[in-house]
């Protein structure tokens, strides 16, 4: 697929065929993913990948923060992807101190920018995704049993899509762009 047809057509899927996502496709949009950028090339972004319907389900119960709506994605869904990232190692020099004034929020947008490579390259793969951004983070990490030294970053709802949502109305260019 063209990038920026890619790009263009993608969506946030809500509502998800009961197919599950093969591990071999799976395993092709980490691969991709693993192409995003990040601070010093240090690749700090992980995945989890919940197959389990009880797991999900206590996700879904437990760390949704009471948001229904989030609540019934993750119990539809073929899977959740916890995202997850490495803590500690973007936004800094080798002896341990900040770079910039950022500091260690580094590593928030190094698994931003390695999530939406993930959601492109599963888009290219005719696999549907949605980002959830409402959940309480130790929860999560508790029960998807997230690695020690490693901090939830997102969730995705993943699998065959349901529905064929049209294109939110986007911004123009003139309110986006300012040439200085």
């Amino acid at each position: 697929m063209e990038t920026v047809k890619c790009i263009e057509t993608r969506r946030s899927i809500r509502k998800f065929k009961a197919e599950a996502v093969l591990h071999e496709t799976m395993q092709e949009i980490v691969a991709a993913a693993a192409f995003a950028p990040s601070w010093k090339n240090t690749q700090v972004t992980r995945y989890i990948v919940v197959e389990n319907a009880e797991i999900k389900e206590k996700i879904a119960d437990e760390a949704t923060l009471g948001f229904a709506h989030n609540n019934g994605i993750i119990k539809a869904a073929p899977a959740l992807v916890v995202v997850t990232m490495v803590h500690g190692r973007s936004g800094f020099e080798r002896d341990g101190s900040y770079t910039t004034s950022k500091e260690d929020r580094w590593e928030v947008f190094d698994a931003g920018l390695a999530t939406q490579t993930f959601c492109l390259a599963a888009h290219d793969k005719g696999v549907g995704t949605v980002i959830l951004g409402i959940f309480d983070e130790n929860k999560v990490a508790e029960i998807a049993k997230v690695p020690e030294g490693q901090k939830v970053a997102a969730l995705v709802a993943v699998g065959y899509a349901d529905e064929d949502p049209a294109a939110p109305k986007r911004k123009s260019t003139e309110e986006l762009v300012q040439f200085v």
